[in-house]
């Protein structure tokens, strides 16, 4: 087996629907009554990251999966069976943090039975070496090659033929861009 692969970094991150209200004011000794229309629904977004440990032509591949609440053990391993489709059998090298979810019993056990997949953890406290975290709308002031600050020297181009002949499940979405010159 080749030792080239895809090195992915994964996060995940919740979003609420109810606003963010920090701060407000009222008369002294009256509680504020805040009322808003929404309910409390959460979704979950997964984002991963690829860069080619070898070829850097092959371009970084960004993809996120989509899902109404949070992640958990089972909803992680359906993100990683999906990513399975994506690289389409290459060898992964998965970094991502020190959740629970991605160290659980079940997890190590899905992941030992995988040929195609190994896992690294980063350090904790140190979400400025997951470089997916840098493609948030939160990082606009972060100079890296995948902040949105300076995605405009990327053009983006579709997969290649080859990369597109089997479908991705619905919820696992991807793009791959060249790598900047």
């Amino acid at each position: 087996m080749s030792t080239c692969a895809w090195i992915v970094f994964l996060d995940e991150s919740g979003i609420s629907l109810l606003p963010q209200i920090r701060r407000t004011y009222s008369p002294r000794g009256r509680t504020p009554l805040l009322r808003h229309r929404l309910n409390w629904k959460r979704a979950s977004m997964a984002g991963a990251l690829g860069y080619h440990s070898t070829v850097p032509d092959r371009g970084a591949r960004l993809c996120f999966h989509l899902k109404p609440g949070s992640y958990d053990t089972a909803g992680l391993i359906e993100v990683l069976e999906q990513m399975k489709v994506f690289y389409r059998g290459e060898r992964v090298v998965l970094v991502w943090d020190g959740l629970s979810a991605h160290w659980s019993r079940a997890m190590r056990a899905w992941v030992a039975e995988q040929d195609w997949l190994t896992l690294e953890r980063l350090p904790a406290y140190a979400p400025e070496l997951n470089l997916v975290v840098c493609c948030g709308p939160h990082s606009r002031s972060v100079n890296s090659p995948t902040s949105p600050a300076t995605t405009s020297r990327m053009s983006p181009t579709p997969p290649s033929e080859a990369s597109t002949a089997s479908t991705p499940t619905p919820n696992f979405h991807g793009h791959s861009s060249p790598t900047p010159a």
